[in-house]
């Protein structure tokens, strides 16, 4: 069971755009890496796109399955990980990511914010802390 990636995007009016995200391409041959994050990154934006507001859902893309949730307010979350990740723990994961998002950046941040400006650092702690699952404490 692994967890490729965990980002965070804003489906605003004209296009979805990535605020924040963390990838864990570890697994992936080094020189494939880049192509794969991008490939993530593509495919997150996508999926946002493509789902209504205040909606949850998983994808399968190729080997992969894509949990995305949009709330309202716009901000999504995005997860990818393997076929075997329990659904359940990666909707958990989104909601907690987005709770935490939304207190710590200001909303009006949100629709022209990109990952070199916004400042929210705890994804890296969540991909590695549910990596395994269960987490380890």
């Amino acid at each position: 069971m692994r967890l490729y990636s965990l980002s965070v995007l804003y489906k605003g009016d004209p296009k979805v755009h990535l605020l924040k995200a963390a990838y864990d391409v570890s697994t992936f041959n080094f020189f494939q890496r880049s192509s794969v994050q991008e490939f993530m990154t593509f495919t997150s934006q996508l999926i946002v796109e493509r789902s209504e507001l205040g909606s949850r859902a998983s994808v399968k893309e190729q080997e992969y399955l894509c949990h995305v949730y949009v709330q309202n307010d716009g901000l999504a979350g995005v997860v990818i990980a393997d076929n075997e990740y329990p659904q359940r723990v990666c909707f958990t994961l989104l909601d907690k990511v987005l709770d935490e998002f939304s207190r710590q950046v200001s909303k009006i941040d949100w629709p022209s914010g990109s990952p070199a400006t916004i400042s929210y650092a705890a994804l890296d702690g969540y991909l590695s802390k549910y990596q395994v699952w269960p987490p380890r404490v």
